[in-house]
């Protein structure tokens, strides 16, 4: 037995699952079955931050995401402790929970009066009986039937104990080429709560842009060791391409077309066309407001957006040449976590010069960029967008530590600074 909808904004019959496939699952932040969507993740104190919380506090993260299969099912989730790679740290739950190592999602609505039909699901960690009770780096793991294979997505977040202190601070490249493009991080963090017996291999960080998985920078010893403190301004590392703000479109409403909304039509699905939009690659700067690469799901006719907003096929359309390498343009934000998937890749069309492609999105504010992949897999986020020392970006810094003789990393400090506010 199958149930069949139109989803995805294929205009045409498509197969819906009645349960989901067993597969393995990756140590990555991943949907396994197309009728997911919309997965939110973030510390409850502000609406889509970095999912970090600090060990035995009152934070919490929130987990929402839509299930666009009919019907209730039967979901469940689970966390696991992962060393600082996102290798499994092979810890019993015993060892790293203080309750139970499964529970089952209990908070969960059905959609309200939109054409895509569609069940809500939310999880608040920590709670009563997941209750991560070692820091470091955490999988959580989100399944059906009580069956780890039946897996509908996994998720990375972190929980911090707090033992060490920063001073950090963005700069102006070290590369003279890249000066009026890149923007540099150093910084020194106060080592007097670890317990350490070489600082250069007992301590180790990663700094994220914008909270973007990819592209994460790693590094693994300090610059200088002084009394109590470890200091990280090599001139060759942590240099970041500033970018340029992020492009977006407001879907709050499918009645009344916002500033960069061309069309809105209604059928079996909601359909919009944004308007045509240039390469930025070799404009000057110009700040523009943004979130960063993040959405907020809103809906202004209902009262609760994550059950009453509708979800729309939404076109885009880039005047821009072709780069004389061969490769795929993509549309990337954190609605699709910064993936290049198959759905959201774009399409050029000679005759008219440009890219068009679709994202299938539910209602809210989103930002998104344009990037291109060449054929021998080089990502390249700056073609269509080009790259400024002015961007404002937002980035995180994670310090990890493996105490002498310990079995697992332990997350013992986060930080997260604005170029906007700390660029010299």
């Amino acid at each position: 037995m199958a149930f069949y909808s139109f989803a995805w904004g294929q205009k045409k019959l498509k197969v819906i699952p009645l349960s989901a496939p067993e597969q393995a699952y990756s140590y990555e932040n991943a949907i396994y079955i197309p009728e997911i969507s919309t997965v939110e993740f973030y510390n409850r104190n502000k609406e889509q931050s970095f999912p970090i919380y600090t060990l035995n506090s009152s934070e919490e993260l929130l987990l929402g995401f839509d299930d666009l299969r009919p019907g209730i099912r039967s979901i469940y989730y689970s966390v696991e402790h992962c060393d600082a790679e996102w290798n499994s740290s092979r810890l019993s739950p015993i060892e790293f929970l203080e309750s139970f190592p499964e529970e089952r999602i209990t908070n969960y609505r059905s959609s309200f009066n939109t054409l895509q039909k569609y069940t809500h699901y939310e999880i608040i960690l920590p709670n009563f009986s997941i209750k991560p009770k070692l820091s470091g780096n955490y999988l959580l793991k989100v399944y059906e039937d009580a069956n780890p294979r039946k897996i509908l997505l996994t998720r990375q977040f972190y929980v911090e104990s707090k033992r060490v202190s920063f001073q950090a601070e963005l700069v102006h490249s070290a590369n003279v080429s890249a000066r009026n493009e890149n923007q540099k991080i150093n910084f020194s963090i106060q080592t007097s709560g670890l317990s350490m017996q070489n600082p250069y291999l007992d301590v180790w960080a990663k700094v994220f842009q914008n909270g973007q998985v990819a592209g994460a920078q790693k590094i693994t010893k300090p610059t200088f060791v002084r009394s109590d403190a470890l200091v990280y301004n090599d001139l060759n590392t942590l240099d970041f391409a500033g970018g340029n703000e992020f492009r977006h479109f407001d879907l709050r409403s499918l009645r009344y077309q916002s500033e960069r909304v061309s069309t809105i039509t209604k059928d079996s699905a909601n359909w919009v066309t944004l308007t045509p939009e240039p390469s930025y690659a070799t404009a000057a700067y110009s700040f523009v407001f943004d979130a960063n690469g993040a959405f907020f799901i809103r809906n202004q006719e209902g009262r609760s957006p994550t059950t009453d907003a509708d979800y729309a096929t939404v076109q885009f359309r880039l005047n821009a040449s072709k780069p004389k390498e061969d490769g795929v343009a993509y549309i990337v934000g954190a609605f699709n976590n910064f993936q290049l998937k198959e759905e959201n890749k774009l399409t050029y069309l000679e005759s008219s010069r440009k890219f068009v492609g679709n994202a299938f999105v539910k209602q809210g504010v989103y930002d998104y960029q344009y990037v291109w992949l060449a054929a021998d897999g080089v990502l390249n986020n700056t073609y269509f967008e080009g790259s400024h020392i002015e961007t404002e970006n937002n980035y995180q810094i994670l310090v990890y530590y493996r105490k002498p003789g310990g079995r697992w990393d332990e997350l013992v400090g986060f930080t997260q600074l604005n170029s906007a506010n700390r660029l010299n």
